[in-house]
């Protein structure tokens, strides 16, 4: 884990990858959660037994925005900032859907700065994250996000 005292330490940091982090895994609890909390409820996330007969892995598939939300959360094994105010999720410029994450699978996050700017009382930053599934070639997606991290009250 990288841990930076100030969000504007990111600038020394551009071009570079910050990190790799834990696995967690994508469970059908948390699929099932996620279609309720949605409502996207296709058969192919939620219905298990349908899927055991009709999808070619035999098991259900995590809802891809599921899948790119648990960022966040990868993301706090990956790097911390020390003083801070807060963060904000600025926006995407780009998120590809790539391979398809089974129930049961597990996941992490690589994550590689491209961009960090100086604004008014914070810093914006640019990732690029990918999100691997673990004994899978291919990765389950991979996105630019776009954050600002404000720093400290003084």
């Amino acid at each position: 884990m990288i841990v930076l005292e100030q969000a504007s330490d990111f600038v020394g940091h551009v071009g570079k990858e910050i990190g790799v982090s834990e696995w967690i895994t994508i469970d059908q609890e948390m699929i099932d959660t996620f279609a309720r909390l949605t409502g996207d409820d296709q058969w192919i996330h939620v219905d298990v037994e349908r899927a055991r007969t009709e999808l070619p892995e035999g098991r259900t598939i995590a809802h891809g925005y599921l899948v790119i939300s648990m960022l966040p959360r990868l993301s706090r094994s990956i790097y911390r900032v020390t003083r801070r105010s807060r963060g904000i999720n600025y926006g995407s410029n780009r998120v590809r859907f790539l391979s398809p994450v089974l129930s049961g699978s597990r996941i992490r996050a690589r994550q590689k700065l491209l961009d960090a700017t100086r604004i008014s009382g914070a810093t914006r930053i640019t990732m690029e994250s990918t999100i691997e599934i673990e004994g899978f070639g291919k990765p389950a997606l991979v996105a630019e996000t776009v954050a600002i991290i404000y720093d400290a009250a003084s």
